[in-house]
């Protein structure tokens, strides 16, 4: 049962995150050859001044990450 999680700034609107999601969803299921009520999605508002802490260090040590962030902080 994959989940995926995004992490993003706030300031999206909650249809937006849901266009998002269901892209994911979309992608994924088709992806794993799975049916997509084997997937669950969320959508996490990370605010910008606790980013580096919040997401990028942990991402950048975290060694399931598949895509590094193409950007420095």
């Amino acid at each position: 049962m994959p989940h995926i999680t995004v992490q993003m700034y706030p300031g999206r609107s909650g249809e937006l995150k849901k266009e998002l999601a269901e892209a994911l969803l979309e992608a994924a299921s088709r992806t794993l050859a799975r049916e997509k009520e084997h997937f669950s999605v969320s959508v996490e508002d990370v605010p910008q001044e606790e980013w580096k802490e919040k997401v990028y260090n942990k991402v950048l040590s975290d060694s399931n990450t598949v895509i590094q962030p193409g950007y420095k902080m």
